[in-house]
């Protein structure tokens, strides 16, 4: 099995979800489509890590809920305890651009930090209000093995992130002023 099965069956051992819901969730620290999350979750259901129940939809396809079976989180935590993380692999085409930034007008480069500053911020908003929602379930918290503890971690890691890189972009934008034509 590939990492990102893993991940799947991690997220479905804190709660039964649809596809779809699946790939809402990774977006916090994993880039999947569909096109990838479908066919490892038939796999997983083959191998009888993950079962999936058919749940009826008026004028809509049926929707499929997974959960997690006994075998999935058994090999789950096999995993977690077996190998050590891979090296982390960063993906991100803002960097990639800021990288070359100086072969732009500084007008455009500064549109480009000024986008993804309002991209940032939109997406600290919402990791925010849903740590606080975590943050008012003390079980969730201090119990380190209550279901709901690993996102909790991560989502106290991203809003970390997302708080770093505003403020490296706050610290490079008048930089760009600066080295208009030299």
């Amino acid at each position: 099995m590939n990492t990102l099965s893993y991940g799947l069956l991690g997220m479905l051992a804190r709660k039964p979800c649809t596809g779809y819901e699946l790939t809402k969730m990774l977006k916090l620290f994993w880039q999947a489509k569909h096109s990838q999350i479908y066919p490892l979750l038939a796999m997983l259901e083959q191998e009888k890590l993950v079962t999936c129940e058919l749940i009826g939809q008026t004028g809509k396809p049926d929707k499929k809920l997974y959960t997690i079976t006994e075998d999935g989180a058994a090999a789950l935590r096999i995993w977690i305890d077996d190998a050590p993380a891979g090296e982390s692999i960063e993906r991100d085409e803002f960097l990639l651009k800021v990288y070359a930034i100086g072969l732009v007008e500084p007008a455009i480069a500064l549109r480009l930090f000024q986008e993804r500053t309002a991209a940032l911020l939109e997406r600290l908003q919402r990791v925010e209000a849903e740590l606080e929602i975590m943050q008012a379930d003390p079980t969730i918290v201090k119990d380190s093995t209550s279901k709901q503890f690993g996102r909790y971690l991560l989502y106290r890691r991203k809003v970390g992130l997302l708080r770093e890189e505003l403020s490296w972009i706050e610290w490079a934008t008048p930089l760009i002023n600066v080295n208009v034509e030299v």
